[in-house]
């Protein structure tokens, strides 16, 4: 058995934020992206029960939920009800608003604000030459014929994060003793694996775990790393493989949680 107790003591000591990468509005773009749906006629019922998936996902690994997100799973479940009822006659004089209109609003809005901080990141970062992407090396190697690697997001990584649980899943048990592992210990152990090499396989990062509290720990350990600035995670096209890039720290990079360098008010 997993060291249940010993794990839930690690992620409450470390907790992890959502609000420091991602938003609920950004989990229903990633989903409505993911079925390749048009966001003006989403299908409230399949997006909504993904949606919970995730939350149910996020709530096993002790994240840091902030009220937004529960807030946006009620406003799904309350349009999912809404869209059962019988459906107005068109015809009438004033006919009821579309209950998914609002969201879809909400959708659009926050894509604009998004596109355009993102435009002035790109700008600020370029201005600063702070860093080269990775895949701008290896192009000028393969040539023309290399597709860029884009940023990811925490969806996209949780996403992957689910089919690497799954596949676990697969493999044969085996008696091993309980892995006892904080998540500063994992940073540590996962920056000298990428020491040794110019990128890894997200799913590399959990070869050598045997159960899913070190696999949890593990992501969580990503997650305060790209947080603090120590690694970026591209991937290749929207279902190409996701790698690892360790990089240099900057100097305005966020502190660990509980270091004893950060100066309290």
């Amino acid at each position: 058995m997993e060291p249940l107790e010993s794990l839930d003591s690690s992620l409450e000591a470390y907790p992890v934020r959502l609000d420091n990468f991602e938003g609920p509005l950004d989990l229903l773009i990633h989903l409505i992206k993911k079925n390749e749906v048009n966001i003006y006629d989403i299908p409230i019922a399949v997006i909504a029960r993904q949606y919970l998936d995730y939350i149910d996902l996020m709530r096993e690994m002790n994240l840091d939920l902030a009220g937004d997100y529960l807030v946006m799973a009620a406003t799904l479940i309350h349009i999912k009800s809404r869209m059962l009822l019988p459906r107005p006659d068109p015809g009438q004089e004033d006919p009821e608003e579309d209950p998914r209109e609002l969201l879809v609003r909400r959708l659009i809005e926050h894509q604009k604000y998004k596109a355009a901080a993102e435009l002035l990141h790109e700008r600020e970062t370029l201005r600063e030459a702070q860093w080269m992407r990775p895949d701008e090396r290896v192009a000028a190697i393969a040539g023309d014929e290399y597709e860029p690697e884009l940023e990811v997001d925490l969806f996209t990584l949780l996403s992957a994060f689910r089919d690497v649980l799954e596949r676990a899943k697969l493999r044969p048990r085996l008696a091993l003793p309980p892995e006892q592992l904080s998540i500063e210990a994992r940073i540590e152990q996962l920056l000298s694996r990428l020491s040794e090499t110019e990128a890894c396989g997200f799913e590399d990062l959990f070869s050598d775990l045997n159960t899913k509290g070190g696999m949890i720990v593990t992501f969580l350990a990503l997650l305060e790393m790209i947080r603090l600035k120590l690694i970026r995670v591209f991937q290749a096209g929207p279902v190409g493989i996701i790698r690892i890039y360790k990089c240099a720290r900057p100097s305005d990079a966020p502190h660990p949680i509980g270091d004893p360098q950060v100066v309290r008010n």
